[in-house]
C-alpha cells in the first residue's frame, strides 16, 4: 500500500497563453518547481507568442464560477494567485467566490498590457479589479506602467517608486510591490506593507527572453505564502527563482521568448 503524502496548493486564476511562456502555463511551471500543487481557473484563451497576442476569447462570468467551485469545493488553495482579469464581471465573480471561500494568501498581478505591447484588459475591468479584488489581496504586483496608471503618478526615480506604492497600498488597503525592471533601477523592487517600506534589491540580468516574468514572479510568491512565509519573504525567495529562470539562457521564438522554469530539473528520464 502506497503512503499518502500531502502538500500544500495554489490555484491560478488567470488567461492560458498557447506558447507556453506567460499566464496559467508558467504559473502552474512555477509553482510545481515550488513544491506546492497547482491548480487552475482560466478567464480567457488567449492565442499568441513570443512575437504578441493575436486573440483573446473570455470565458464567461458563469462558467468562470463553476471552475472556482469546483476546486475550492474538493481540493481548497493554500494560495491563490490572479493574473489576466479581461473584464469588470470576471472581475467581480472572482472577488465574490473568494469573500465567500474566506481564501487566504491571494496575490495579485494586474496585468494590463502583455510585454508585447498587447492590451489586456478592458478599461471596464480596471475598476473592477482595483475595487473588488485588492481589496481582498495579501498582495498586489504593478510594474512601473501598471502603478503610473493605478496611482496617476509619473514615476522616475526610487522616491517615486515608493510614493506611488504607497499610494495604490493605502487606496485600496493591500500590500503592494512595485517592480522596479522598467529601466527605473537595475531591477530593484520596493515592497509597502502595513505601512512599512522595505526594498528588495536585484541585479539586471542580460537576457532579452522576458516573456511571462510577471506571472513567474507573483506565481512564486503565491506559492511561498502558501507554504507559510511572510510577504516579505515570499517576495526575497521570488525574486530569487526569477533570476535563476533568467540567468539559465533558454532562448526560443522569434521574439522575447520564456524563462527556463525548469532550470533545477535535470533529463533524467533519457
Amino acid at each position: 500500500m502506497v503512503k499518502a503524502t500531502f502538500m500544500k496548493t495554489a490555484l491560478t486564476v488567470a488567461g492560458s497563453d498557447s506558447s507556453g511562456g506567460a499566464g496559467i502555463q508558467a504559473d502552474i511551471k512555477t509553482m510545481t518547481m515550488h513544491g506546492v500543487y497547482a491548480m487552475s481557473a482560466i478567464t480567457a484563451l488567449t492565442a499568441q507568442n513570443t512575437l504578441g497576442v493575436r486573440a483573446i476569447m473570455e470565458s464567461s462570468p458563469e462558467f468562470l464560477k463553476e471552475q472556482l467551485d469546483a476546486v475550492f469545493e474538493d481540493i481548497f488553495p493554500d494560495g491563490v494567485k490572479i493574473g489576466m482579469v479581461p473584464s469588470g464581471e470576471l472581475a467581480e465573480v472572482i472577488a465574490e467566490r473568494l469573500v465567500f471561500y474566506d481564501a487566504k494568501n491571494i496575490v495579485v498581478d494586474p496585468v494590463m498590457v502583455a510585454s508585447s505591447g498587447s492590451s489586456l484588459m478592458k478599461e471596464s475591468a480596471i475598476k473592477a479589479l482595483t475595487e473588488k479584488l485588492f481589496p481582498v489581496a495579501t498582495l498586489v504586483t504593478p510594474n512601473i506602467p501598471e502603478a503610473e496608471a493605478l496611482s496617476g503618478i509619473k514615476i522616475r526615480t526610487g522616491e517615486d517608486m515608493v510614493k506611488a506604492a504607497k499610494y495604490i497600498g493605502e487606496t485600496f488597503g493591500c500590500g503592494v510591490l512595485l517592480k522596479g525592471g522598467h529601466s527605473i533601477n537595475d531591477a530593484n523592487d520596493v515592497l509597502f506593507e502595513n505601512g512599512k517600506i522595505t526594498w528588495f534589491s536585484g541585479k539586471r540580468i542580460a537576457n532579452p527572453n522576458t516573456h511571462g516574468t510577471g506571472c513567474t514572479l507573483s506565481s512564486a510568491i503565491a506559492s511561498n505564502l502558501a507554504k507559510g512565509s511572510t510577504v516579505s519573504d515570499s517576495v526575497k525567495k521570488a525574486k530569487e527563482y526569477i533570476s535563476d529562470a533568467l540567468a539559465a539562457g533558454l532562448d526560443l521564438g522569434k521574439g522575447s521568448g520564456p524563462l527556463q522554469h525548469n532550470f533545477i530539473i535535470k533529463d533524467q528520464y533519457k
